[in-house]
């Protein structure tokens, strides 16, 4: 069997024709969804960039793996001790190291383990290629003449598994001029109104409305020519969008490539294609854009499309982890899969063409940007904050409906406080359980509160604080003193 796993980083499921984008942003991966297996309701367990690959490489989650930042003591895989065997369990079940040992050639086209430090990743495949020489966001054009020139190669040969890193929707969004912008005459998503964008201009945080890019609008030099400096009016509000969107709409172009160069060497029927991501991006959910800060839908709900010939197409409806896809490629690939997963897999309702009936609940994890935990179960989202990431408006607790506010702009704890109780327990006996079989002595999160909070907002207060006193939005200095006292 050959398997192309192509990973868009930052690909927020709502924004692709195939799960009812407005814009036609992805053409070629919707005519993939619709003759394979399009998850409409895959969540990264834990995220963003590192914790979210962390998970899917050793198929565990972060609290038991260890990793759930992307710095300090969080931002590494447990250490074993004198549990460790000669080979470490980390290296041995990986996802390209079960895909190997069945037999199958596994490479890899990314410089995402040079960009986090991710040994880890590495683990497994024959071969990790970082021709771009890089260290993270380069564009499709620099990923795919090594992917392409790999394919030519080995592309007809049996038995491989191929990993190919596309960059183009993470900030700062930087798709060439010379694509044009296909979305000019087609407005922004109805959801986000100058209501919407009014409200959230008047709060605070890092890639909030009126530092979109970090802690300050130039925090990356100037933005380009598809940054807007700030979301001061509804114009700004459609560059933003058009410029995520057109990224997005780059990185299928490069799928059409692949899905094409498969088709020349005659291959492309009998070749897997399995599309992700890590994480989503918020563009004004929980008032962040351009980012991706919370345990929230727009952060760690990720597209997932599976073609497997000979298996039927169908849409999977249920609550699955990202490991559980990974788990379900594995499986229907012929390996065996590691006790130490908590991946699942689905292959059975798969080959039926049956829904599979999912998780009951899905935990989701933040420990980069914030301290969160989110806990979705039906239609409901619960997120607990530990840290607030500097963005006091967001309380200790929040409820969302996300049937009926996807965008997380009503927070229900005080209308609805029995499912506010029902889901705060669930949380809670989850902790327990996974405390119970993890390979770390205490929570990460915990780690990372003790080590001075997440890594991104490191070191930041003090000159965030005079931003606002002089953008006029001193009423938060106060509170945000209150919970992250300097001294």
């Amino acid at each position: 069997m050959r398997v192309l796993y192509i990973d868009i980083d930052t690909l927020r499921a709502d924004h692709l024709g195939c799960y009812g984008y407005h814009r036609d942003t992805t053409p070629n991966i919707d005519a993939i969804a619709a003759r394979g297996v399009r998850f409409s309701n895959v969540y990264a367990s834990d995220v963003p960039c590192l914790p979210s690959r962390t998970a899917l490489v050793t198929g565990t989650f972060g609290i038991r793996n260890g990793v759930n930042n992307h710095g300090g003591a969080a931002a590494e895989l447990a250490a074993r001790g004198a549990e460790r065997s000669f080979f470490s369990q980390w290296s041995v079940t990986s996802l390209p190291s079960v895909l190997m040992r069945a037999g199958m050639h596994t490479a890899s086209v990314s410089s995402f383990p040079l960009r986090h430090g991710a040994t880890w990743w590495n683990a497994g495949f024959m071969e990790t290629m970082n021709l771009m020489r890089g260290f993270g966001a380069e564009r499709a054009d620099e990923v795919l003449p090594g992917a392409l020139d790999w394919l030519q190669r080995r592309g007809r040969a049996d038995d491989w598994f191929l990993h190919v890193h596309l960059w183009d929707p993470h900030t700062p969004y930087n798709t060439p001029d010379s694509f044009g912008n296909p979305f000019a005459d087609t407005p922004a998503p109805a959801w986000h109104t100058e209501e919407v964008r009014a409200r959230n201009w008047e709060l605070a945080g890092p890639h909030s409305a009126q530092e979109p890019w970090g802690f300050r609008p130039d925090e990356w030099g100037t933005p380009g020519p598809r940054s807007p400096w700030n979301l001061a009016t509804e114009h700004d509000v459609q560059r933003i969008f058009d410029g995520y969107d057109v990224g997005v709409r780059y990185a299928d172009d490069a799928v059409g490539q692949l899905c094409n160069q498969l088709a020349d060497l005659g291959v492309l029927d009998d070749t897997a294609i399995w599309i992700s991501s890590d994480h989503g991006e918020a563009f004004g959910e929980l008032g962040v854009y351009a980012d991706h800060q919370a345990a929230d839908e727009a952060t760690a709900h990720i597209p997932a499309v599976l073609h497997w010939p000979g298996v039927p197409a169908s849409e999977q409806t249920g609550l699955h982890y990202h490991l559980d896809v990974a788990a379900t490629v594995a499986d229907l690939a012929g390996a065996r899969r590691p006790s130490a997963w908590d991946g699942e897999s689905a292959r059975e309702s798969l080959e039926a063409g049956v829904d599979a009936p999912g998780r009951e609940q899905l935990v989701l994890t933040q420990g980069a940007w914030s301290a969160q935990r989110g806990l979705r179960r039906g239609s409901h989202l619960y997120l607990r904050t530990l840290h607030d990431g500097f963005h006091p408006h967001w309380p200790d607790e929040m409820l969302f409906d996300l049937t009926a506010d996807p965008h997380e702009q009503v927070n229900l704890t005080g209308d609805d406080p029995a499912t506010t109780s029902l889901l705060r327990d669930a949380l809670d006996q989850w902790l327990d359980e996974q405390m119970a079989r993890s390979y770390v002595a205490r929570d990460p999160l915990q780690t990372i509160l003790d080590e001075g909070g997440p890594f991104h907002t490191r070191g930041h207060l003090p000159a965030y604080l005079d931003r606002l006193r002089s953008t006029g939005r001193s009423q938060w200095v106060e509170p945000l003193l209150a919970r992250h006292p300097l001294g």
